[in-house]
């Protein structure tokens, strides 16, 4: 297991990277009293399957967080093995951040907020030291800091693949899928439905998927849009985005969107990448052309 404890200045980003960290497949808590850790660390040391665990601990937990130091004693005793990121920056940028949220720092007394944060390096500096990593925020974009935890925690895998792929197929008549990034209208292609033999048919089979691909159209559809695709991956992940879904419909959502997701799926499997495929209407229409018969 990677179990790393997330702490660092206040304002320094850490609810943002450990949003990231999320992104990146870690179970993540944040702000756990340090009273709690203990505990926390057993159970997902000795009675879980987890990987990848974030924790974050910082001064929100106020007179909690004086009991990190036995916390992490314990956690060495017990020889867990774990991991501190520990987020900070300059003292000009936690002011002008905190000036621009309007939120109080946890040790400010009587609102001094230069006060609160100089208290709170302080309080953080034999932390500090102990940490496995630091990273300085005065100058990093959230998606920046997303960028450098993924060079730390992330899987090695090259940046196009950070980004995971979904392709939807659907039928028009039961409307746009409303979480779907791009859409694209299969309508116009030759449709099986009107080929008696193929019409109880799907597209995840073959001989639906055979009389499609005899058509010259089809298959010059399914080679620009894989093409397309792939040239906006790297942007659509640069720009910040995880999650991109790719909606393809037609009529019904059972012959021909369905037969060009599948693909388009296989298509990028093959390059390497991980795609999941949902086909919303489906079974749907399965159902409907069942009782029509």
């Amino acid at each position: 297991m990677r179990f790393v404890i997330v702490t660092g200045l206040s304002g320094s980003g850490k609810t943002g990277a450990l949003k990231h960290m999320e992104d990146m497949g870690f179970f993540c808590v944040d702000n756990l009293p340090p009273a709690l850790l203990p505990r926390f660390a057993d159970m997902c040391f000795t009675g879980s399957t987890m990987e990848k665990v974030a924790v974050g601990i910082d001064m929100r937990g106020r007179e909690f967080f004086a009991g990190l130091p036995d916390a992490i004693k314990y956690m060495e005793d017990n020889r867990y093995e774990f991991e501190v990121l520990f987020l900070y920056a300059s003292e000009d940028e936690l002011v002008k951040r905190y000036n621009f949220t309007r939120r109080a720092h946890p040790l400010a007394v009587g609102g001094r907020l230069l006060e609160g944060i100089r208290r709170e390096k302080e309080l953080l500096t034999d932390l500090s030291y102990r940490a496995t990593v630091k990273i300085d925020t005065t100058n990093l974009k959230l998606k920046d800091l997303g960028e450098l935890l993924y060079s730390y925690y992330g899987d090695g895998e090259p940046v196009q693949d950070r980004l995971r792929l979904t392709v939807v197929s659907f039928g028009f008549k039961r409307g746009i899928p409303s979480d779907t990034d791009m859409m694209f209208d299969a309508r116009f292609l030759p449709n099986p439905y009107n080929i008696e033999e193929l019409r109880h048919h799907s597209g995840l089979e073959n001989d639906v998927r055979s009389y499609l691909m005899q058509f010259p159209e089809v298959t010059e559809f399914c080679d620009r849009l894989f093409e397309f695709i792939s040239f906006v991956l790297p942007y659509y992940h640069r720009s910040g985005k995880r999650n991109l879904v790719v909606a393809i419909g037609c009529t019904g959502g059972m012959h021909r969107s369905v037969a060009t997701a599948q693909i388009i799926a296989e298509r990028f499997r093959a390059a390497g990448k991980q795609v999941f495929v949902e086909h919303r209407d489906l079974e749907y229409e399965k159902l409907s052309t069942i009782s029509n018969k």
